[in-house]
């Protein structure tokens, strides 16, 4: 086949591709918590077993920093392209076998630690991902359009959420939801080996990025990438960790909150989350166009803000149990997160040279996913069920969109300059 050279369109939805089925495979397991516990978790519980799922959910997430460290050095090394075609096999590979995985039920505990162990391989793999998507398509991106090439990543892979909470809600709709506990919720886990197989073509279809080239044609390749971006882009590592405190924390506090609630049928929880996450979609590119025109630091502090002031009325909102009432909820925090991730994806892009890009947003990224965003399903679920409280979690969403507003406040505008290198 012939790689694609000098198109940055066809780069863009290659790359997004790829990231759309990587992130459809984690998004599923997310989605549907509630049933994986009670499939592999020994509780007549529907509480219990939600958090036990979350804890595992959260279990992968802590493989991230060492996925991120793996890959971002082999990424920074020996490029961006190879790197992005191992980590689809990786995920797609572990998501497939989730689908195969005998019950509590059929095997008793080891069913329980087949799973924990294939969560953690995705989540080693899942490491690379994100990163190297963005490092990659910061890279093919014309300096004006940076940021709305790079908004791309996030919709894709908000994307990828709707297309798995959508394809849940139809399943639930069309099998009925105790099919779809008993064995239904095994069809979105084996669709991710096709979905696997073409992403995994269109990624050894690209060919590397021109910075990264040219990086390893003047011989600008670091041996010791993690080591020098710790040492010598300091700065831009503290920068990277901030801005990613609200993509961690809000992101997945956004896709799973209803199904912790517990105010909604599985059906509602799904078509609601599908609808404010499709919101997102539309919106990150345009979000990613205004940081353009207008800057980096203009829309992540909007985004911030909006999220510190609307939060908790949207919870309140969502915590009523009416439909509308939460599908208006969902699209308010889904426009402040769309502003956000509209320019984030290329201010800290923008933070690195390429010697060390690719392994200091993974560095930085995986931390705090792994720190925060991986137990934030089950920290929002502890605290609803500790006090009592539907709307509990706005707090920890609060402190974080506060963190990474300081964050912003600090860092200086990048928008339109060319990448460090």
């Amino acid at each position: 086949m012939t790689p694609i050279v000098g198109k940055p369109r066809k780069v863009l939805l290659a790359t997004g591709i790829g990231h759309f089925v990587e992130w459809f495979d984690v998004g599923l397991y997310g989605t549907m918590a509630g049933i994986i516990g009670m499939q592999f978790f020994h509780t007549d519980s529907p509480g219990v077993a939600l958090l036990s799922s979350f804890a595992v959910f959260g279990a992968g997430f802590i493989m991230r920093p060492l996925g991120g460290l793996f890959f971002g050095s082999f990424g920074d090394r020996i490029g961006r392209q190879k790197v992005l075609a191992t980590v689809i096999l990786l995920t797609s590979g572990t998501t497939f076998a989730m689908g195969m995985l005998p019950t509590w039920s059929q095997l008793g505990i080891s069913a329980t630690i087949l799973l924990v162990l294939i969560r953690l391989v995705q989540g080693f793999a899942v490491g690379g991902e994100s990163a190297g998507a963005t490092t990659f398509l910061a890279e093919y991106a014309p300096a004006h359009r940076r940021g709305y090439f790079t908004s791309w990543i996030d919709s894709f892979g908000f994307l990828a959420f709707v297309a798995g909470s959508g394809l849940v809600f139809i399943l639930t709709a069309v099998l009925g939801e105790s099919a779809m506990n008993d064995w239904g919720w095994r069809i979105p886990f084996l669709v991710a080996g096709p979905l696997g197989i073409i992403g995994l073509y269109l990624r050894n279809y690209l060919q590397d990025s021109p910075e990264f080239l040219a990086a390893l044609k003047s011989g600008k390749i670091d041996a010791a990438p993690l080591h020098s971006v710790v040492t010598h882009s300091r700065s831009a590592l503290l920068f990277c960790t901030g801005f990613m405190v609200i993509k961690a924390v809000g992101h997945w506090t956004l896709q799973t909150y209803l199904s912790g609630a517990m105010a909604y049928s599985q059906r509602d929880a799904y078509a609601i989350t599908t609808l404010g996450l499709f919101a997102i979609v539309l919106l990150v590119p345009l979000m990613g166009r205004l940081s353009d025109r207008f800057g980096r630091k203009p829309l992540m502090l909007v985004g911030c803000g909006g999220l510190i002031v609307f939060t908790l009325p949207a919870m309140m909102l969502m915590a009523r149990g009416e439909t509308a009432s939460a599908v208006l909820a969902m699209l308010i925090l889904g426009v402040f997160i769309a502003a956000f991730d509209g320019a984030s994806s290329a201010a800290m892009a923008e933070l690195f040279p390429t010697r060390v890009r690719f392994g200091g947003i993974a560095l930085a990224g995986n931390m705090v996913v792994a720190l925060l965003g991986g137990f934030t399903p089950w920290f929002s679920v502890y605290l609803m069920k500790t006090t009592g409280n539907p709307f509990s979690p706005a707090g920890y969403v609060i402190a974080a969109a506060l963190v990474t507003f300081l964050t912003v406040m600090r860092a200086k505008e990048t928008a339109g300059k060319p990448l460090p290198r």
